[in-house]
This record gives structure tokens, C-alpha cells and sequence, in this order.
């Protein structure tokens, strides 16, 4: 096995642009479900309205890049206001049942034939980059130093991403110091208290909500810049690698959802070029396709060890958690 190269695959993926999208709609899911207690199971569909309604919005409108990113945040808006006015009554299971359904009927709608003309169907959306691209003040070239040069596009989403990423930590920063912080943590903790004290939990909810889905939607964008948008991308699944990252991180921290996905992005290139090494070498009987695979298993191991023994995350305070107690 080539450990150097395994070693730089994974190391490039510190402040790859995957990470980055997975870092913002893990911030977004810290708001939503670290600090105000909504289990939201559905941050695939957030993340798959940011990064249609960009590509959208450039294709068929013609939209120069950053007003693209607005109507991705506005449809990311609408969503959140969809699906919270007549669901944020419901608590815990029955509300990740309702987000976990929302996100599904996006995906299949970015699916169905109905509307190929807009979405690509099962073919997905390319060629959106143009007016992004066109915009780089990178001169053509590399940049970066080991595992992590990259040509001038990639510095470019790169360079957006995380500052899009420093804008959303700075928020919930000041935030949750907040007045208006310090409610959504009493929400979390008795949201029956909260209404008795004369505060408005549905409103506070909904703003949670709204924006959580609003990071989560920069991180579709940031996720989709690179390639392509294609509706296989943004499935169940993608949730639970998100919820591992924040988890791992720490749920109510402000950088927990940073570390989190940093640590999660390096350990599944770590084992996407481990594993399919050591099925070729014999150690592992089975073949090079299958052990890539059995990262996902790991996948799911771990985030249940997670909440078993560290339920706080690397950086999370095991009282700040109400599933715990």
C-alpha cells in the first residue's frame, strides 16, 4: 500500500469543499437541533433546495452567481416556512417522521420527468458554474502546497466556502450570547416553561428552523459548485453523515459542527483507500468494490458508539444534549 498517498488523499480533505458544505448544514443542524431541540431529520432536503435552486436560477435565468445564492436561500426560506407552520407543534419522533418525509418529497419531485426541463431528472443539472467561474480572481494555475494544491476553480469555491463557513459560525456565535439565544435554550430544555414566562416558542421555532435551513442550503451550493447536482446526492443518508458530523463535533458547540466534519470527511477517505488496499492485498476476503462499501457500515457503528459513550461530541458539554438525560 502507497501509505504516503492514502495519507494525502485524506489529509486534502481538511478544507475540501465537501467538507466545507458538510460543516455549514452541520452548523445549520446545531441550530436546529443542538440548541432548539428540533429534530429535524430532513437537512438532505435543505441542502438539495440550495443547490437546485442555484443551479436553477443560473441555467434557465441566467442569474449571475450571488444573486443565484439568494434564491437558494429564499427557496431554502419557503421550505422551512412549508414545512414548520404545520408541523412544529409535533416534538421529537413525530417531527423527524414529518422532515424526514419533506426532504424525500423534494427528491423525488428534483426526480420525476414532470419537470425535465428544469431539473435534469435522473441526469441532474451541469454546466451551472459559467457566471461563478467567470468571476475567479485566481489567475489560472495551482495553489496550495501539498495535499492541498488545487487548480484556480477549485481555490475559488474554496475561498467562498469558507468564508460562507466563517459567516455562519460568526452568527450562531453571537446568537446563542443572545437574548434571543438564551430563549431557544430554554425551548430545548422546557419549552412548556418558556410559553409560561409569555415568549412565543412557534415563532422561536420556526426562526430555528429557518435558520438552520439557510445554512444548510449554502452548504447544497457549496457542495454542488465543484460538479454537478444530481438528485441521487441528496437521499437519506446524506442526513445521517451530516448528524455524524455534528454529533462527533459536538451538537450545542459553535465549532463542534466544523471539527466534526472535518474529522468525519478525512476518516471516510481514510477508509475509502485503506480498505479497498487491504482487499487487494488479501487481508480483507472480500473484493475491492465491497470493502470501499464497508466505510458506510463503519459509518453507522460509529454514530452509534457516538451517542452511546460520547453523546456530547469532541467539543460538547454533556448538559448542553436534553437526549441524554
Amino acid at each position: 500500500m502507497d501509505w504516503g498517498q492514502i495519507l494525502s488523499n485524506s489529509a486534502s480533505f481538511i478544507i475540501a469543499p465537501a467538507t466545507i458544505a458538510y460543516a455549514l448544514a452541520a452548523v445549520g443542524l446545531s441550530v436546529q437541533f443542538g440548541y432548539a431541540g428540533l429534530l429535524n431529520m430532513g437537512i438532505a432536503g435543505f441542502m438539495a433546495l440550495g443547490a437546485y435552486g442555484y443551479a436553477i436560477s443560473s441555467i434557465t435565468f441566467g442569474l449571475p452567481w450571488y444573486l443565484c445564492i439568494v434564491v437558494a436561500i429564499a427557496a431554502s426560506v419557503v421550505y422551512a416556512l412549508i414545512l414548520g407552520i404545520p408541523t412544529l407543534r409535533l416534538r421529537g419522533d413525530y417531527l423527524a417522521i414529518v422532515t424526514i418525509a419533506g426532504a424525500e418529497v423534494l427528491r423525488l419531485l428534483f426526480l420525476t420527468s414532470s419537470f425535465d426541463q428544469y431539473t435534469g431528472s435522473a441526469d441532474g443539472l451541469t454546466g451551472y458554474q459559467g457566471s461563478f467561474r467567470d468571476s475567479n480572481p485566481f489567475p489560472r494555475g495551482s495553489y496550495g502546497f501539498g495535499p492541498w494544491t488545487m487548480n484556480e476553480n477549485q481555490a475559488w469555491v474554496t475561498v467562498i466556502g469558507l468564508v460562507l463557513l466563517a459567516i455562519a459560525v460568526t452568527i450562531v456565535f453571537l446568537l446563542m450570547r443572545s437574548p434571543w439565544g438564551r430563549v431557544l435554550k430554554g425551548i430545548r430544555e422546557d419549552e412548556d416553561a418558556v410559553r409560561a414566562l409569555g415568549k412565543n416558542v412557534f415563532a422561536f421555532k420556526m426562526q430555528a428552523l429557518v435558520l438552520g435551513g439557510i445554512f444548510g442550503a449554502l452548504g447544497g451550493v457549496i457542495y454542488a459548485l465543484p460538479s454537478s447536482v444530481n438528485p441521487g446526492s441528496y437521499v437519506t443518508s446524506l442526513t445521517f453523515f451530516v448528524y455524524t458530523a455534528l454529533l462527533l463535533g459536538g451538537a450545542a458547540t459553535i465549532f463542534g459542527p466544523v471539527l466534526g466534519s472535518v474529522v468525519f470527511w478525512v476518516l471516510q477517505t481514510f477508509l475509502g483507500n485503506v480498505l479497498p488496499a487491504l482487499a487487494g492485498i488479501g487481508i480483507l476476503p472480500v473484493s475491492s468494490s465491497q470493502a470501499s462499501t464497508l466505510r458506510f457500515i463503519l459509518v453507522g457503528v460509529a454514530l452509534m458508539l457516538i451517542v452511546i459513550f460520547r453523546p456530547q461530541g469532541i467539543l460538547g458539554n454533556k448538559k448542553e444534549l436534553t437526549f441524554v438525560k
